[in-house]
Parts: C-alpha cells; structure tokens; sequence
C-alpha cells in the first residue's frame, strides 16, 4: 500500500491523502451480500432520544460486513477469493470459500492476496493468514486477532498496521506484547491469527479537510473555555483563559483521572506489565 498526495488544486486538496488501495483485487468489486447487515446509525442518541455521546451523527450510509473473528471451521483449506475494502474498519479484508462452498470474511494480514489458501486449526502451519490456538504457535511470532477467552472471537490487535508478539507459554497461559505496549497473559487454548494486519500506511493518511472528517459521522467538537459560562463550567472569562477548573463535560462530569475499566470482569489481573506503568520497569504479579 502507498499514501497517494495529489496538487493542491484547492485548500481542500492541498494536505490531504488518500489510499491508493493498490491491495485491492478490485476496486469497483461489490461485497457480498449474503455476508452483509444494515448498519443503525444513532447520532449518539439514546433510547430516549437523549444525547450521551457528542459529536456524532451524519456520515456516509454503509453496509455491515460480517467477518468471522472466531475461525472456528477447522481441518477445511479456504481458498482466497478477493481483498475488498471495509468502511467500517481500518484494515482490508478478505473473502474467502471453504471446500464446502461456504464464504467467509476474514481480516486481511500483510501478503495475503487472491489465490493463496489459509487453514484453522491446530494442524495448520504458522503462516500469514493461518488461525491456531496460542499452543501450536511457535514462540517470538507475530500474531492479530487474539481471543481473551476460548472460543469467544478475536478481540485483541485488530486494527490496521499491528501485530502483537507471543513472547513465552508457561503452563495454561501464553504471554503476549500488545501493540501499546502492554504486557498481558492469555489462555493457551485462545486463537489467534499469524501475520500483521494489512493496510499498514493507514496511519500515514491525512484527511487535509473537515469535510472528510464530516463523511466518517464525527461532528465539531467545540472547546468548553471557548463556550459562554451558560453553556460550559469552563465557559467566560475576560479574553482567554484557562477555566480554572479541571476538565470536564458541560453537564460538571470530570474528563480526566476516572477508571474506565469494570474491575469485576477481572481482565486486569493477567496485565503483567501496563501501557503506561506507573514505575517504569515495574511489573505486576498476577493474583492466583
């Protein structure tokens, strides 16, 4: 793949990029449509009709792709149909049939193309493309689509460009380095896809207007010490300043410094080693 720039024939286009989708089998290729479902748009909008979620609505309309995270089909050779493009994700993906006749939509790692076969299963070979539990995967290997528990589809390392690295197993539990960095466990019984996820120049592209911002549903955000006091605790002041206060929504929610994460599921304790520790070189030790 390639960033492709274009003359500056307006302001629009003069630092704006776009993807020359060279990956692609074919460009005008229509996807699926028995693996399609229609996409609800909701501004941000509750139930009720309530805004919980600003700066959403508009967009372009688009179509669901279902893909299969879980790769669950095993000892069946698929045979890759074509790369096709998904509005919904960062990375390409790629159509594929099974012996059986069924298709599939899978993500598309780096290398894959039209005419190559991938297999799931713990008897298939760790190439690009190939699924496998965490077990039969050979140790330093880079590796996507990472289930956090067995048989529930991959949820780890799935946009555009990352890979994470199986870096040792001991016992029932592989460890693996995420793309941020962090250090986590995982069962062994987990799968996972070989390869890098394609489309890596993805994160090279500028949009270069607001426009292209406006296409992908996000509306302006608007800075709250730039609001009057009515509209924003952070609002008014003479000329400019600071908001004396610390961050947060107009409604007084603080926007920094809260947890985020439900310490009931439990996920954390297999965190070895955070993204951002809060003692560089410290690790964690997992509770038992």
């Amino acid at each position: 793949m390639a960033v492709r720039s274009y003359k500056p024939t307006s302001p629009g286009r003069r630092d704006g990029q776009v993807n020359d989708y060279l990956e692609l089998t074919d460009k005008k290729r229509r996807p699926t449509k028995s693996l399609l479902e229609p996409l609800k748009k909701t501004g941000g909008r509750n139930h009720s009709g309530k805004i919980t979620a600003r700066h959403r609505g508009g967009g372009n309309k688009r179509m669901y792709r279902k893909i299969d995270f879980k790769r669950l089909k095993d000892g069946i050779d698929a045979k890759v149909i074509a790369i096709e493009y998904d509005p919904n994700r960062s990375c390409h993906i790629a159509l594929i049939r099974y012996e059986d006749s069924e298709l599939s939509y899978i993500l598309a790692p780096v290398g894959l193309k039209a005419g190559d076969t991938v297999r799931n299963g713990s008897d298939a070979e760790p190439v690009s493309g190939n699924a496998m539990p965490l077990s039969a995967i050979p140790v330093g290997m880079d590796v996507h689509n990472i289930e956090m528990n067995p048989r529930q589809g991959g949820k780890l390392v799935r946009s555009a460009g990352t890979a994470a690295r199986l870096l040792a197993r001991e016992g029932d539990w592989a460890t693996l380095v995420l793309p941020s960095g962090e250090m986590r466990q995982v069962r062994i019984e987990c799968r996972a896809t070989i390869g890098r996820v394609g489309n890596t120049e993805h994160q090279n592209i500028a949009l270069g207007k607001a426009g292209r911002t406006r296409h992908r549903g996000r509306r302006p955000h608007v800075r709250g010490v730039a609001m009057n006091p009515v509209a924003h605790p952070l609002g008014g002041g003479e000329g400019r300043s600071g908001g004396g206060r610390h961050p947060c929504s107009p409604t007084g929610v603080l926007a920094k410094g809260g947890s985020t994460r439900n310490r009931r599921k439990g996920s954390n304790k297999r965190i070895l080693r955070r993204r951002k520790s809060r003692r560089y070189g410290q690790l964690a030790i997992p509770k038992k």
